[in-house]
């Protein structure tokens, strides 16, 4: 026993399991910082530096995590059970990120999402080009729920056109960014958001309307900053070739009918009734394949296949169309969705979890949030804690799956003890995570979004408004109260011991 009291890496031995006569060692901080710290070099070395897949990586802490535990006392069942417990809460979430996929496949292939792009690009406007860039960009994104896709399809028709106008590429990349990433952080189809909401325990329309409260005043700065200073970066003349390309294969590969919009229209309806999400993704999916099959002249195998890997421009050739000359725009437009494409972030969120959840067991991140809480006395700075751990982990992982599941993992428990309702911290997380990461050079999505539309990421940053003010608009309410949702001592015991029922609520 001497030994384990003399343990430099030990506070003290805790009581005996009940039943049992073993002994659980509690961890020091530096003990419990230790797998954090592992993450944190793997990712940094092997995901950074030598490009390697995030995922491995992240099985190598929660070896890590693994080792700590079994030091600790645990065994290796008792961290298999955590492991199972953790993936058991979150699993309808899964479901629903899978009914995303489902959901984009027959959307595509049955005409919503084409048929929103071509009449959001119908819309442009040389003379106010920077502000059309910002709301036509948002519409595609809010579409598909994807900002890379809409930064690199429409973002780049743009700043086509902004090049023949002789604009302000900068400004023009900014809006673009700013209208993509609200697309991708407002989209239910997005996996962010999905991610968001997966791992606070929140409902996914629950989390996409409190985000209003950080998102909508954001932009509603951008669109006032891209209608003053916007209107420079258009001058006399131009061509809009690259956008009458796109509209015009849309327009010879798609039936254009108002009964497309009607599983958009079952999501928003479902979503006011707050009914449940599988369901209803489900039956707007069900709805758009029947207007495959009807009014697009698609194959039953076509539809079917498009939820299964997404749609593909040659199923075009079922209505005797020849896409091999599609422009490549349109390619990397429409050729998306289907439940596979959802099995990258369900592997990344499997893995993290897995690491949260054997370091949740040793008691690790209940010492780490206390120590936190003991400095974040107050709600403003719980909250500016949150933003400021957020945004060390995407510059240090550059990975902003990671960025979400690790600190929303780590603070849910602290936000719900403090009786604050959980989806303060989702949209803090998406605040500081989700539209921040393509602000930082080195990260993925700041690499991407310069080399997709020609504009350094520090030359933009200043004009992609929506994805910095976020933050200082969370900053505001966290001290003055307002959008702070407080919740009450039953509905603490149902976020903490019912996370079914609280995702439900």
């Amino acid at each position: 026993m001497s030994a384990e009291v003399n343990d430099p890496f030990i506070d003290h031995p805790s009581a005996p399991e009940p039943g049992t006569t073993k002994t659980r060692r509690v961890p020091t901080l530096g003990l419990a910082l230790l797998p954090i710290a592992a993450m944190v070099v793997f990712l940094a070395v092997g995901y950074i530096w030598l490009g390697l897949a995030a995922e491995p990586l992240i099985v190598a802490a929660t070896f890590v995590a693994g080792f700590v535990a079994i030091y600790l006392g645990w065994s290796f069942d008792e961290i298999m059970a955590a492991i199972s417990e953790k993936l058991a809460k979150v699993m309808p979430a899964f479901l629903i990120l899978i009914s995303v996929g489902f959901l984009i496949g027959a959307w595509m292939i049955g005409g919503t999402i084409p048929m929103i792009i071509y009449y959001g690009l119908e819309i442009i406007s040389p003379e106010w080009l920077a502000l059309t860039a910002l709301l036509v960009t948002s519409i595609v994104s809010l579409a598909t729920g994807t900002s890379w896709g809409s930064a690199g399809t429409i973002g780049v028709a743009f700043m086509g056109v902004a090049i023949g106008l002789d604009a302000n590429l900068a400004l023009v990349a900014g809006a673009v960014v700013a209208g993509a990433y609200f697309g991708d952080k407002m989209s239910p189809l997005s996996d962010t958001t999905n991610l968001a909401a997966l791992t606070t325990g929140v409902n996914l329309y629950t989390h996409i309307g409190n985000m209003i409260w950080t998102t909508g005043p954001a932009y509603l700065l951008s669109i006032v900053v891209f209608a003053t200073a916007g209107r420079s970066a258009a001058g006399a003349g131009g061509n809009l070739e690259s956008v009458s390309l796109i509209n015009g294969f849309l327009d010879q590969a798609f039936n254009w009918n108002v009964l497309l919009l009607l599983p958009l229209l079952i999501v928003l309806v479902g979503s006011m009734m707050r009914k449940p999400t599988v369901p209803v993704m489900i039956l707007a999916s069900v709805v758009a394949l029947i207007n495959a099959v009807i009014f697009q002249g698609q194959t039953f195998a076509n539809a079917v296949q498009a939820t299964l890997s997404g749609f593909d421009l040659s199923m075009l050739e079922a209505i005797g169309l020849d896409a091999s000359g599609a422009p490549a725009e349109v390619s990397r437009l429409l050729e998306r969705g289907g439940m596979s494409s959802m099995m990258g972030t369900l592997l990344i969120a499997f893995c993290a979890l897995s690491f949260a959840g054997v370091v949740a067991r040793t008691g690790a991140l209940d010492l780490i949030v206390e120590k936190l809480m003991n400095v974040a006395k107050s709600t403003s700075s719980l909250i500016l804690s949150t933003i400021a751990i957020c945004l060390v982990t995407i510059a240090t992982t550059c990975n902003g799956q990671v960025s979400i599941v690790m600190p929303g993992e780590m603070l849910r428990e602290a936000y719900i003890k403090r009786g604050l309702h959980p989806k303060v911290l989702s949209r803090t997380l998406e605040d500081s995570v989700t539209v921040t990461e393509t602000l930082i050079p080195w990260t993925a999505a700041g690499a991407y979004m310069a080399g997709t539309l020609g504009v350094a990421t520090l030359d933009y940053a200043p004009w992609a408004v929506l994805n910095w003010a976020g933050m200082i608009f969370a900053a505001i309410w966290a001290f003055t109260g307002l959008g702070i949702k407080r919740i009450t001592p039953a509905e603490q015991d149902m976020f903490l011991n019912n996370p079914q029922a609280a995702i439900n609520a």
